[in-house]
């Protein structure tokens, strides 16, 4: 009795939801370098104008705003986990009342080291409410901008979602109807045959029910691959012939479910079903360079071609979409004939599991 091996989908990776994004990763502190000197350009030119340009004044001004914007990414990086409990509004409030804080505790420290010149008690009022307003107004204004990026992205991810549902569902009843039809087949002639086919059915029916954008290991695609050529093999018998050489692929490798399946239904389909002597279905993948090359083959013969099937090409377009939309414009899928052979090859760029565990 064939035993199940556990489920070991996983889906492609969330991203975090929480609007204020990571501000210690370099590009985010890079943005904010650059935001702040623009700022410190803006205060400085804001002031009166003076014969000549007050170079110490704009080092001093742009010395300050840094320290403050590095602090208040700092310690509000420190604070995310707790942040990202609150409710939006309560956690942008946070954030500015965080930093209004310290652009006045970063004053009170010039004030004291007269960094500025000696001021007056009224002029070290007016030094303070004005830091304040300035920094309220910054951190309001860059707080909505991230809210809205994140709105923008999770309603991106949203129609990502529904994309890669729609192109999964169509899949679904693609194989199942052709497998049925093999099944069918076997049921008078040799039942046993028939019931093993059907538990293998259940594996390939209970895998297009996964999860949309579901990544699975390399090893599993290719046995829920080979469990489908095994359900064609009762159908077809000596005419199916194929040549396994997927040696150079990691078994954790991360591919999306059913991507090699549809590949092998349409070698079948265009170059093993219309031929009387059917023919060898050559399966090739390797992993060089972090990236997947993975190509099917099979015989091409233009007298011998069944008629074109809108449901194969269908099958190919949705196997495109799918992996531009989980893996971008790096991904590729494309179909060539020659030396009398079809072939349909896809790549994509992807880390193995063990690569991520390194990476974390």
């Amino acid at each position: 009795m064939r035993t199940r091996k556990p489920d070991r989908t996983r889906p492609a990776p969330l991203a975090d939801d929480f609007f204020v994004p990571e501000l210690c990763q370099p590009d985010a502190l890079l943005g904010l370098v650059l935001l702040a000197e623009l700022l410190v350009l803006v205060l400085v030119l804001a002031e009166p104008m003076q014969p000549g340009f007050n170079w110490m004044r704009l080092a001093l001004t742009s010395l300050f705003v840094q320290w403050v914007m590095l602090l208040s990414a700092g310690t509000t990086c420190q604070l995310r986990p707790l942040l990202a409990k609150l409710p939006p509004w309560l956690a942008g409030l946070a954030c500015c009342a965080l930093v209004v804080g310290l652009t006045l505790a970063c004053t009170a420290v010039a004030d004291i080291y007269q960094l500025g010149g000696p001021l007056t008690r009224a002029g070290e009022v007016n030094l303070y409410l004005r830091h304040a307003l300035i920094s309220l107004i910054m951190s309001g204004l860059l707080l909505r901008y991230f809210y809205l990026q994140s709105q923008w992205r999770r309603q991106e991810q949203a129609e990502l979602k529904a994309r890669i549902e729609s192109l999964q569902a169509r899949i679904r009843p693609h194989f199942l109807f052709n497998s049925l039809n093999s099944i069918a087949s076997l049921v008078a002639t040799d039942p046993g045959k028939a019931e093993q086919a059907v538990l293998d059915l259940s594996d390939l029916f209970r895998a297009s029910l996964a999860r949309p954008g579901t990544l699975v290991p390399w090893a599993d695609e290719l046995e829920l691959s080979r469990r489908y050529l095994a359900i064609e093999q009762y159908r077809l018998g000596d005419r199916l012939r194929v040549d396994w050489q997927v040696a150079g692929v990691p078994d954790d490798l991360p591919i999306p479910q059913l991507t090699l399946q549809p590949l092998l239904e349409n070698a079948l389909i265009h170059g093993i079903q219309p031929r009387i002597d059917g023919g060898l279905v050559c399966v090739k993948a390797d992993y060089v360079d972090g990236v997947l090359n993975l190509e099917v083959s099979n015989p091409f013969d233009e007298t011998a071609q069944a008629q074109p099937s809108r449901g194969t090409r269908q099958a190919l377009h949705n196997i495109d979409a799918r992996l531009t939309a989980l893996f971008g414009p790096a991904a590729s899928l494309s179909v060539e004939r020659r030396n009398a052979r079809h072939y349909t090859c896809l790549r994509y760029p992807c880390a193995t599991q063990q690569q991520e565990a390194r990476t974390i």
